[in-house]
């Protein structure tokens, strides 16, 4: 019986920064998935797929299990470098698919340890949207469940490492520099999750996305802001350290093919259209043949 575990990875976060110098973001979990399958036998891990392989080491040693000849096997629909959680995807439904393996089940929490000593990570194995340090794991709040949101997810361009990113000699300057405009941000953010009020929401993500230009300016932000608007959305998000942008309508909204169509003629294919996908809330889920549940 083939057990695996898939995670969902996210278009960018809907605020990303410090407050008081403290690092959070604030997820968003879209439902496009990265999926871990761990198999008793030894065999090549694709270069691209090492951090996950890395992940399923640790939690081997976490819960005290012998080095076997254990693999990992990951299928993924995320673009890696955009800013998709693309990583942190891999790694937490290994660290699952590993416990899974070896007839444990980890919390939260114990993927997040394990991960943090990767990389930096994003939040999208907690159930809801989450609040979260994601270089130190010192902040873990959940901020509730999200309105239906659909997300047309596009990219400008190029890749970031995230590693790379988060030893920047100015990031710590710059964060500061817009500290007021992202505790903006986050009231807005979390006033829109409480109420379930989509427009808030995305009056937050705008303010952060634009807020964050300072760190990684993104070709075209203000003039798709303009257009998304137009054609009906509540906002835009962007990936902080990443590649990717999020135009944010009320889930059904009728608009959305034309806001496409009017964004890649303005941007004459520098920018790009990947896919439109639903915000969702967060959270690994068990697959074992046809069936499924949360875990």
């Amino acid at each position: 019986m083939a057990i695996k575990v898939k995670a969902p990875g996210s278009c960018g976060e809907l605020v990303q920064g410090t407050i008081k110098g403290q690092n959070f973001l604030i997820t968003c979990p879209i439902d496009v998935y990265s999926q871990a399958h761990i198999i008793s036998c030894a065999s090549t891990v694709l270069p691209d797929y090492q951090k996950a392989a890395t992940a399923m080491e640790m939690t081997l040693r976490y819960l005290g299990v012998p080095q076997q000849s254990h693999s990992i096997q990951i299928q993924s629909e995320l673009l890696i470098g955009k800013g998709m959680a693309s990583s942190s995807a891999d790694i937490s439904a290994a660290c699952q698919a590993t416990a899974i393996h070896c007839g444990r089940l980890l919390k939260a929490e114990e993927i997040a340890a394990i991960a943090l000593a990767i990389e930096p990570t994003d939040a999208i194995f907690y159930p809801g949207i989450m609040m979260f340090d994601h270089v130190e794991g010192k902040i873990s709040e959940s901020l509730g469940n999200p309105p239906p949101i659909e997300i047309v997810i596009l990219d400008v361009g190029g890749e970031i490492d995230t590693l790379s990113f988060n030893r920047r000699n100015d990031l710590a300057d710059r964060n500061y520099s817009k500290e007021k405009a992202v505790l903006e941000a986050v009231e807005l953010v979390a006033a829109g999750l409480k109420k379930g009020d989509s427009r808030l929401i995305g009056e937050g993500a705008t303010i952060s996305a634009l807020a964050n230009q300072s760190i990684l300016y993104k070709p075209y932000l203000e003039q798709i802001i303009e257009i998304g608007k137009y054609y009906g959305a509540v906002g835009v998000n962007a990936a902080h350290s990443g590649t990717v942008l999020g135009v944010l309508f009320p889930a059904g909204h009728r608009g959305q093919q034309q806001c496409i169509e009017h964004i890649l003629s303005l941007c004459d294919g520098k920018v790009q259209y990947i896919r439109t996908a639903r915000l969702i809330s967060g959270g690994l889920t068990l697959v074992e043949v046809d069936d499924e549940w949360k875990i």
